[in-house]
């Protein structure tokens, strides 16, 4: 029986258990997240009731939900444009080695530059040399700045 063919397209309300679920096999991978099934829940609903805060994009296959990634958005002074920060892009382990990241990434990618976007900016770990050689492929290149990080301690919105 053949599969049906992949479909990219904007995530919708109804999609966040699932994506719950994708974000959960991502950060079991990530040294500095964990998994949290209400706080993402939370981000995913601000995301997309806000397209001034960005767009979550997924790929779907019969109806079911094998990949996402996030696009969030920011303005630039170094470009004085519009430009985007790619996160959270995973394709659950099933699916793996079927060129779902790479449809989903260009799509990404395309989606990104229909939004005005001059710059997608995004950050793996330093030892997840698989994913940096995925990126390298799809023409991203590593930058000379460093990324530090402070936890901030506020009420959750």
């Amino acid at each position: 029986m053949q599969k049906a063919a992949l479909t990219l397209q904007r995530a919708t309300k109804e999609d966040i258990p699932f994506l719950c679920d994708l974000l959960g096999e991502l950060f079991t991978k990530e040294s500095d997240f964990k998994k949290d099934y209400e706080k993402q829940e939370r981000a995913l609903h601000l995301i997309i009731a806000d397209e001034k805060i960005g767009h979550i994009l997924v790929a779907k296959e019969d109806g079911k939900t094998l990949g996402m990634v996030s696009l969030l958005y920011t303005v630039s002074t170094a470009l004085g444009a519009k430009v985007a920060m790619l996160e959270d892009m995973v394709v659950t382990n099933k699916e793996h080695n079927r060129g779902i990241g790479s449809a989903l990434l260009s799509f990404a990618i395309e989606f990104a530059s229909k939004q005005g976007c001059q710059r997608i900016t995004l950050l793996s770990d330093d030892d997840n040399t698989k994913a940096h050689a995925f990126y390298e492929r799809h023409s991203f290149s590593f930058s000379h700045r460093k990324v530090l990080v402070k936890m901030l301690t506020c009420k959750d919105f």
